[in-house]
């Protein structure tokens, strides 16, 4: 099962968005193009239609080994085995909902402004929806919070925050730029005429986000009279980052021999030189 951290793109479902198709085709697709958590948002759907939903659903997201999460139904989640719960501003405190389910079922929290999602960090939440970034018909009355409030978050929440609300293609390169690496989106991809190729679309976009970033985060070294690019901030990440860490070696920095307990202060600046010898100790 995918860890939260490592997820990039959340799909919810919308069924209004596409009808004369199943819930169940449209979400599978949305799998085969690369969504890696899920969502079953059915808002004013009776309860029974939900937990047969919600049956179909988990099973789907089984089979694709990615988490499943219900909106607002606790009771459903915890019937249908699902991998946690998703809930707004006016459902079941935070608190509560951690009670019931336990500790590792996962709880995220939609926010619409730094404070609640410093309260959410606080209390426990695994994840936070920021948003809706933009107007959005899943939230129709909802002030947008803009890419400002992205970019407040990426600066100030620690937790894993996924960007929602009016997200398309066409805009998602301003929110990724805002600092989101995990990006939601409804009506772009279950109301699209090729859902899993709308996915594979949202993927490239953050996938080339995410080389920018370190390309721009990287630095040039030279690493026994070998030039690299690295994103090694210490002497420590970089032993790390060579598969080093167990070996017996030396470091010189610049010159200078760096005693092992220096390694994790040590920083790694444009141009260092580094030289990483390796010895083998005997009597």
């Amino acid at each position: 099962m995918k860890r939260l951290n490592d997820c990039r793109l959340y799909v919810i479902t919308g069924e209004n968005y596409h009808p004369g198709r199943t819930m169940l085709d449209v979400m599978e697709q949305a799998l085969i193009g690369g969504a890696d958590i899920v969502q079953l948002r059915a808002k004013d759907t009776p309860k029974r239609e939900v937990l047969a939903q919600a049956y179909a659903l988990r099973e789907l997201t089984q089979r694709y080994e990615v988490p499943f999460i219900v909106n607002d139904h606790l009771d459903i989640a915890l019937a249908v085995g699902a991998d946690g719960v998703h809930l707004g501003q006016d459902d079941l405190p935070l608190a509560e909902a951690r009670r019931i389910l336990g500790p590792d079922k996962i709880i995220g929290i939609s926010t619409h402004g730094i404070k609640q999602a410093l309260e959410a960090e606080r209390g426990g939440a695994d994840y936070i929806g920021v948003g809706p970034v933009y107007p959005t018909g899943t939230k129709p009355g909802r002030t947008a919070v803009t890419t400002d409030y992205v970019r407040e978050a990426a600066e100030r929440v620690k937790l894993p925050f996924v960007a929602i609300g009016g997200i398309t293609l066409d805009n998602v390169n301003a929110v990724l730029d805002a600092g989101a690496a995990w990006i939601c989106a409804v009506s772009a991809i279950v109301g699209s005429e090729d859902v899993a190729g709308a996915c594979r679309s949202f993927l490239h976009h953050i996938r080339l986000k995410q080389i920018d970033s370190m390309i721009s985060s990287s630095r040039k070294v030279c690493v026994n009279g070998r030039e690299e690019r690295t994103t090694a901030r210490t002497v420590l990440e970089l032993v790390e980052q060579l598969n080093l860490r167990d070996k017996r070696i030396v470091v010189e920095l610049n010159g200078e021999i760096v005693p092992i307990e220096s390694w994790v202060s040590a920083p790694l600046t444009e141009g260092a030189v580094v030289e990483l010898v390796h010895f083998v100790g005997g009597g």
